[in-house]
């Protein structure tokens, strides 16, 4: 996915000896936590230096600079804040885009008003005040995920009196780092236990520990034999469902977008869905094995979720011979999929031609590596380790739970494939007969 260009232009601070790692300079910010220059008598310092800003969901963090006034300063005084103007490549999340990083400024303790930081002028002016001995210049700094990769930004506060004269400046500093994603940045994991429970982990963002203690959705899911994800869930309640009964009714379970309950009452689909033995995702449809072994694609109602009762166009052929394997594992956020055949090797299947002129039908397989059949259960996890494609899970028969970060084998999101390497993040899933 192509990044995002978002520019911070606000005039160059880097005299001030301090340079943001992504611009060359080190990787901590160098310069003194106090400075008084040389062009005046004021002194400029940011009390408890530089200011560290989570990127993500933590909320935003406030920092005061101290502005100390020599005797003799007549008139209102000014100040804006100067930063460098280096570019950074954003992860391309939001359509619409916005900004990653949200400043709101104050002077004396007054309120808080916006003052972002590509602001016209290449520079943000705070409000005339009149002199005193002591001034204070608050800015407080909300970040989002893509915000990180900023890394260490270097400012100057420069001050000015009533002739525009520059009686003191000093460095500001501020240090992006990695949050918490936001809950809509988030994907979940679902599990069912054996007592028809569903139960709900989400992602943390984490590489070291990817998922947070599960949650319960509720109970009454062992009335289904097949549950399948529709569209990416998130930790915001996104994301929607379709789960076929012991009756062969498909049932449809739309996001609600409240993360405690976070699917919406069900809506039936249809009857006869008994005649397949798997079904998985495939870009916001499904793909389903009847009983000879041909698959076939439903693809999702452009209508979308306004016609819940409608959600798939008429199914079309895929071809026959996916009774060779055990194991099929689609995506709802692509058109890829995997399969594990009988003696436990992986394949994975991409598409043919992306629309316009669109082919239906998988390209030829591929494999991906031997081995599988220690696994009972293998499932697409979405974007679990914060890659920008699909990762994997599989339980083994000890009920441990390994990740396979997810690969674009082809780079345009043709074949998407579990990594050759795992990484075990958890035990005792064996309580669960579905995981998704």
């Amino acid at each position: 996915m192509a990044g995002m260009r978002v520019t911070l232009a606000i005039a160059t601070a880097l005299a001030v000896g301090v340079a943001p790692a992504v611009l060359g300079g080190t990787a901590a910010v160098a310069a003194p936590l106090t400075a008084v220059a040389a062009t005046g008598t004021a002194t400029v310092v940011q009390e408890g230096g530089p200011l560290v800003v989570p990127s993500g969901e933590e909320g935003a963090v406030t920092t005061r600079i101290k502005v100390t006034l020599p005797a003799g300063v007549t008139g209102p005084v000014k100040a804006r804040l100067l930063l460098p103007n280096p570019t950074w490549d954003l992860p391309d999340f939001d359509t619409p885009a916005y900004e990653p990083v949200t400043p709101t400024c104050s002077v004396n303790g007054g309120a808080f008003w916006p003052c972002p930081w590509d602001s016209p002028g290449n520079e943000v002016l705070f409000p005339a005040t009149a002199p005193g001995t002591a001034l204070t210049y608050d800015v407080r700094v909300d970040a989002d995920s893509r915000a990180a990769v900023m890394g260490n930004l270097a400012a100057t506060l420069e001050v000015t009196d009533a002739t525009g004269a520059v009686i003191g400046s000093g460095p500001v500093a501020f240090h992006f780092t990695k949050g918490t994603p936001e809950n809509y940045r988030r994907t979940t994991v679902l599990g069912r236990d054996t007592a028809g429970v569903l139960w709900q982990y989400e992602s943390t963002g984490r590489a070291d520990k990817p998922l947070k203690a599960r949650e319960r959705i509720g109970g009454g899911w062992n009335t289904y034999t097949s549950i399948t994800t529709l569209t990416q869930r998130t930790a915001a309640g996104e994301g929607d469902l379709v789960a076929r009964d012991k009756e062969g009714v498909l049932w449809f379970y739309e996001g609600s977008g409240n993360p405690d309950a976070p699917f919406k009452p069900r809506v039936r689909v249809g009857g006869g869905w008994n005649v397949y033995t798997a079904i998985t995702s495939r870009a916001g449809g499904l793909v389903a094995r009847d009983k000879a072994g041909v698959l076939w694609w439903y693809s999702p109602n452009p209508t979308g979720n306004h016609a819940p009762q409608v959600p798939f166009e008429p199914r079309h052929s895929l071809g026959g011979g996916w009774n060779d394997y055990t194991a099929l594992v689609g995506s709802w956020s692509d058109l890829t999929a995997v399969a594990r055949d009988r003696a436990g090797v992986l394949w994975s299947y991409g598409f043919n031609t992306p629309p316009p002129g669109f082919d239906p039908k998988y390209a030829p397989r591929v494999r991906v590596g031997g081995g599988w059949n220690v696994y009972d259960r293998i499932a697409a996890a979405g974007q679990l380790s914060g890659s920008p494609v699909n990762d994997f899970l599989a339980r083994d028969a000890q009920g441990r739970l390994w990740l396979y970060e997810g690969v674009d084998r082809d780079y345009d999101l043709v074949a998407i494939v579990p990594a050759p390497t795992r990484r075990e993040i958890g035990h005792g899933w064996g309580i669960y007969d579905m995981i998704l």
